[in-house]
């Protein structure tokens, strides 16, 4: 008879685990609902008020995603969905917007030019902002090392240049803060008005169309007739079964070509085979006719968008003790932007492969088909993903020489 309270207990105790745990699960449900459906409504809207037209989708979903993302209520599960929603739609958006483009010869010789003038920027920018406010900080020569991984490589050669300094994780943890904020002010700065003004500089009116690339009027015009309403139609849903078919065999492969390499390597061999596999289906023709590829990859961009929107956590940021590694960042991003820009200039490459490379170094590759949407220029999409792929094999070894180099000064 001693034995029935407890026998209750655990029931009770059973039942409550249970029902935190369908808790659990239907808050993953419905921030993945609120995540995969605004971006509809933010098209509607966008198509409906033409203020939020000229914005766009990108800067709109943008904004409600950093709300979304420091609201007071949001559950603990939204970190599940912000670190599953970006890996499952960048490696759906690659490949969808790569089968319609058209590709010229003269891609490896644009690559290397921007490459060149990327690598000298950064390094150019950290330099300068290491002067200024990097040595006011501590370790300020392997942040500075760490920021270069940063913005030729990625968030992947920060963290592997994190181990290789031993730097605090407090400062770590800081580092990745203010990016997501520099990020977004850069992102609004380019999305805004920065594309037109560079192409101004440069003498270009608007994005470039080559070898039968579309040009921004063209698509101005797909977009406001709206390719997202034929998906309701049955050929429409046809098209969809078929590109996603593709676009599946596509990640699966590209996924088993990571396991004949090390693990350091994963992203950049998966990031490289699917950039590949997605030019080479750009050539099937059968597969180039899926016309709705492109708009369908654009959709998931626009889900990747808020969802990295929403990271952005403001009670993180020391804005007054971290002042000095605040600017020494900002100058990184600004500086290198300028530089770059004036490099390719007198190199002669044209305003959106600089922007688009920018975009590579600055944010790495899963960021590009982004860029390439605002900037509504296909072609730019392989320059800024061959640019960032290169970005991240060799991100880590600038960041080290970079530090090595700063503790000299």
């Amino acid at each position: 008879m001693a034995t029935a309270p407890s026998i209750l207990i655990r029931d009770s105790s059973s039942n409550y685990e249970e029902k935190i745990l369908s808790m659990a699960v239907i808050n993953i449900i419905l921030l993945v609902a609120i995540f995969c459906i605004t971006p509809a409504g933010v098209i509607w809207l966008c198509r409906r008020y033409a203020w939020l037209g000229k914005l766009g989708p990108i800067m709109v979903l943008y904004g409600v995603g950093m709300v979304v993302g420091n609201l007071p209520f949001m559950p603990e599960q939204i970190a599940v969905v912000q670190d599953i929603l970006p890996n499952v739609m960048i490696p759906l958006a690659i490949p969808m917007m790569l089968y319609g483009c058209n590709f010229s010869r003269s891609e490896a010789g644009l690559q290397l030019k921007i490459v060149v003038s990327g690598f000298l920027s950064v390094c150019a920018a950290v330099t300068i902002g290491y002067l200024l406010f990097g040595q006011h900080i501590a370790e300020g020569d392997k942040v500075g090392g760490i920021i270069t991984g940063m913005y030729t490589g990625g968030t992947l050669n920060a963290a592997a240049l994190q181990t290789i300094f031993k730097i605090k994780s407090e400062t770590y943890i800081l580092i990745n803060s203010y990016d997501i904020v520099i990020s977004f002010a850069y992102f609004v700065f380019l999305f805004s008005f920065g594309i037109k003004m560079f192409r101004r500089l440069y003498g270009q009116g608007t994005a470039i169309a080559e070898d039968g690339g579309e040009d921004v009027d063209a698509q101005s015009e797909a977009q406001r007739s709206n390719p997202y309403k034929s998906l309701l139609k049955r050929e429409g849903m046809k098209q969809l079964g078929k590109i996603m078919g593709v676009t599946l065999v596509v990640v699966a492969l590209s996924a088993a070509a990571t396991l004949l390499v090390p693990d350091d390597w994963f992203m950049v061999v998966f990031i490289l085979t699917l950039t590949t596999l997605g030019v080479v289906c750009s050539f099937i023709a059968p597969i180039r006719r899926l016309e709705l590829s492109y708009d369908m990859g654009m959709y998931f961009i626009y889900i990747f968008s808020i969802t990295i929107a929403s990271m952005a956590d403001f009670s993180n940021l020391d804005l007054v003790g971290g002042v000095n590694q605040l600017a020494f960042m900002v100058v990184a991003v600004f500086i290198s932007l300028f530089i770059h820009a004036l490099l390719c200039r007198l190199m002669r490459v044209d305003a959106d492969s600089m922007i688009i490379s920018s975009v590579a170094f600055i944010n790495s590759p899963p960021f590009v088909p982004m860029a390439s949407a605002a900037m509504q220029n296909k072609r730019a999409l392989v320059t800024g993903l061959g640019v960032g792929i290169i970005g991240y094999a060799v991100g880590n070894h600038f960041g080290v020489l970079m530090a090595e180099l700063l503790s000299l000064l």
